[in-house]
């Protein structure tokens, strides 16, 4: 999944802890890269009673990581790219791929 902000793809991580976060934007699951973090204005969901950003939204809920809150996610089933579409070009690298793995010339 890329990052929601500048569709920048996450590589394979380097040994330790991936420096992507995790949030939630028009309560879908989004990934935010390293670059965008330093904006101020990321424009999350926020937890209704803490204020906190630090959410994960699984199996149509919400979550806060702060207070521990969790909440129906109004529109379960959303897809991944919160309101967007897939980046450009995505589903020929997924295609490349699989012809890769699956060894088609």
């Amino acid at each position: 999944m890329p990052c929601y902000r500048c569709g920048a793809r996450q590589t394979d991580p380097v040994r330790g802890a991936s420096p992507w976060k995790r949030g939630v934007r028009q309560e879908s699951q989004v990934l935010i890269c390293p670059d965008c973090q330093h904006q101020h204005d990321l424009d999350l969901d926020s937890c209704g009673t803490c204020g906190s950003t630090t959410l994960i939204c699984r199996l149509g809920e919400v979550e806060c990581r702060s207070c521990g809150a969790v909440r129906l996610a109004a529109r379960a089933g959303a897809g991944a790219f919160a309101g967007s579409t897939p980046p450009p070009g995505l589903s020929a690298e997924v295609e490349a791929a699989l012809n890769r793995v699956l060894g088609r010339l």
